[in-house]
């Protein structure tokens, strides 16, 4: 793997560039005042010596291009990736399940939130980025994660100072008129009942039999979208912004392609992060993918497990109920994934 020039960045402030440490290499420092470090920082000055030891180390990885942040241990603090406005950071430890759908637990200290502005290397020094990198390492709200999960089974509603019901249990759409099965289609606007103007000249109203529901392209752009602010299309075509379909978000969709369809099951699991989105083929035709999920990460069996909306359970899911909601165990769609994409 190819390791691009560090950088060294006290948080907060403009990054310092440093030459990399030969392995047995002997270091001088000039002289120092009694009581301070080689650096200048004062051993009797606390905020110092926080500042010092908060200093982070910006690191270039490819494959995807990206920006990994560690702290002065080498521990992961951050990931940004070029292009993306999807950024991974470490925080405090959470689970997350479903009890009803499956027994799987999973425990993660990966926090997801949205960058202002797509990611791109040498960022850190920016104003943009600073504040917001602040701000964000210290936010234990909501986040890409946990908002996708407050559709799940039994979670409870909740309204905004408008009287839209914005979060809880979900479903995936009405039945159809031949009672066997359930219609897709149903967007974020029918789940929330309210009209969408998209910006493209397409407005959209929504339909009273579908009120509360989400197909899983619409789970995605209610997440994304509606909840955390990422431009949406009334399209299917490329654009600034989240197409309506599942093939279209992999093809056309903001971020970067991680795992390219070659029409067959993928295994890059390496390349997957929390938050990303992983796209199947579960119907007819197979040269059309037809279904989308948000990645969770490793669940307590090892399996890397996903959440999406689903027919069989009627909604949203991380659970196991009419396939497993897994990309490595060898079931239905564990088979069907395909490819991968990071908003």
């Amino acid at each position: 793997m190819e390791r691009w020039p560090v950088r060294v960045l006290p948080a907060g402030i403009a990054a310092v560039v440093i030459a990399a440490a030969v392995a047995a290499a002997l270091v001088w420092w000039p002289d120092a005042p009694d009581g301070d470090s080689p650096d200048g920082v004062r051993a009797d000055d606390p905020a110092a010596v926080a500042a010092q030891a908060d200093r982070l180390v910006y690191e270039r990885l490819d494959n995807p291009a990206r920006t990994v942040v560690r702290d002065q241990a080498g521990g992961v603090v951050a990931v940004l990736t070029d292009d993306a406005r999807t950024a991974l950071l470490t925080g405090p430890r959470r689970a997350f399940s479903e009890p009803k759908a499956t027994p799987a637990v999973v425990n993660t200290s990966s926090w997801v939130r949205l960058l202002p502005q797509p990611w791109r290397a040498g960022a850190e020094g920016e104003d943009w980025f600073t504040g917001w990198f602040s701000r964000a390492r210290g936010d234990t709200g909501p986040d890409v994660l946990a908002v996708a999960t407050q559709y799940l089974i039994d979670t409870p509603d909740e309204t905004d100072a408008q009287g839209v019901r914005f979060r809880g249990d979900a479903s995936f759409g009405p039945v159809k008129p031949s009672g066997a099965g359930r219609q897709e289609q149903s967007d974020f606007y029918d789940y929330l009942a309210v009209p969408w103007n998209f910006g493209e000249g397409a407005g959209a109203q929504p339909e009273r039999g579908r009120y509360g529901a989400v197909d899983c392209s619409g789970f995605v752009r209610l997440v994304f979208g509606y909840r955390l602010g990422m431009p949406l299309l009334g399209t299917n075509t490329p654009g600034p912004g989240i197409p309506r379909r599942a093939y279209a978000i992999s093809d056309f969709g903001p971020g970067v392609r991680l795992v390219a369809n070659e029409h067959r099951r993928a295994t890059d699991y390496s390349r997957l992060q929390p938050g990303d989105l992983v796209f199947f083929e579960v119907e007819d035709d197979p040269e059309t993918l037809d279904h989308v999920g948000i990645y969770l990460g490793l669940d307590d069996g090892g399996h890397h497990r996903f959440i999406s909306s689903r027919e069989r359970i009627n909604g949203p899911t991380l659970g196991d109920v009419g396939g497993t909601s897994l990309l490595d165990d060898g079931g239905f769609y564990s088979t069907a994934w395909r490819s991968a994409r990071r908003l």
